[in-house]
């Protein structure tokens, strides 16, 4: 196979020769943990900290099914809805967001609250509280029954309709189509949310776009990575658990991208060695809650199956940070 990636993207490698066996490995970075996932995944282990166990979290804090048995191991105990939890304790809501109603029966309960929802949904409810003021309907784009699409709609569920992608856009109605905008789950892949977005606007001309960009800049980098190194490869595993959106989006970017194969797993072991058959380039990814430790699982188990030339595909560096929940952060004297 000839190789077609471009040097720009930073290609690096680890400086062992493939000469023997042909076989390589085209790393995807960024992958893995974004910053909203990361202060998420904090905020539980400082709550911890802070309360001790048991300490309370409604539906997963972020979709990985390792961060939830590893917290769970640590004295978290992941709920469905707020009523499963004991009057007074301490209830985390996870990375997706959750809407008024839940915040209002979390009262109720007197449940004492520590909201670890990612800034950039925040902005989509935000923007859904606005164009509901306005008078606007609001076609929301994503995937039904996802825990971030139940939120951003619970903000204003009179206004927000559900277009769960292009198939759907026929049975979408609106009162006056000089007041439509469209607002996305965070999560999509940009060509399967555009997608929609055209055939919506074939409907609607006048719709209007959101102020700012909803799909999260994380879900753009991995995704603009894996199809930069898809047409190399053979085969592209994407570690992630299947309830995570923007994981099982990645392996559909793969292949639309040109990759011939392209997998799902949560843990190495998951791996079959005969999708190994044939392969000299494999591809590696991971979707935005995964920890790199099960990346680095993937890559020592190739390594097994004569993978050992690595070399990284490098198409954005992320830098950005969010801070903990105020009642979480230490004080400035503690951090220095």
């Amino acid at each position: 196979m000839t190789s077609a990636v471009p040097l720009n993207l930073g290609i690096t490698g680890s400086g062992v020769s493939d000469a023997a066996t042909g076989k390589r490995v085209l790393l995807a970075e960024p992958r893995g943990y974004c910053a909203g996932v990361d202060r998420a995944v904090e905020t539980v282990e400082r709550a911890l900290e802070k309360h001790g166990a048991p300490i309370y979290v409604r539906k997963e804090i972020v979709h990985n099914r390792h961060v939830v048995d590893t917290l769970s191991e640590r004295g978290v105990v992941f709920v469905d809805e707020t009523d499963e939890v004991p009057e007074g304790s301490v209830l985390v809501f996870s990375a997706h967001g959750v809407s008024p109603a839940v915040h209002e029966a979390a009262a109720e309960r007197s449940l004492h609250t520590i909201d670890a929802t990612c800034p950039l949904v925040t902005k989509v409810h935000q923007e859904a509280k606005r164009f509901a003021r306005d008078d606007f309907d609001i076609l929301l784009i994503g995937h039904e029954g996802h825990e971030e699409v139940e939120g951003t709609a619970g903000e204003a569920p009179d206004h927000v309709q559900l277009v769960d992608g292009p198939e759907s856009v026929d049975a979408v109605t609106v009162r006056d189509e000089n007041k439509v905008i469209w607002l996305s789950q965070t999560t999509l892949s940009v060509d399967e949310t555009m997608a929609t977005v055209a055939r919506l606007r074939e409907k609607f001309p006048k719709l209007q776009d959101p102020p700012s960009d909803d799909i999260c800049y994380a879900t753009q980098n991995r995704q603009v990575a894996v199809k930069a190194m898809a047409p190399e490869c053979d085969l592209v595993i994407v570690v992630g658990s299947r309830n995570s959106s923007n994981s099982v989006r990645l392996v559909e970017v793969a292949l639309g991208a040109g990759a011939k194969a392209s997998h799902l797993v949560d843990y190495a072991r998951e791996i079959d060695p005969t999708w190994l058959d044939g392969v000299r380039t494999v591809g590696v990814t991971s979707g935005a809650s995964v920890p790199e430790i099960l990346v680095r699982g993937v890559i020592d188990l190739l390594a097994e199956h004569d993978f050992a030339n690595v070399q990284t595909v490098t198409t954005a560096n992320e830098t950005l940070v969010f801070s903990l929940p105020r009642e979480l952060r230490k004080p400035a004297a503690a951090q220095r």
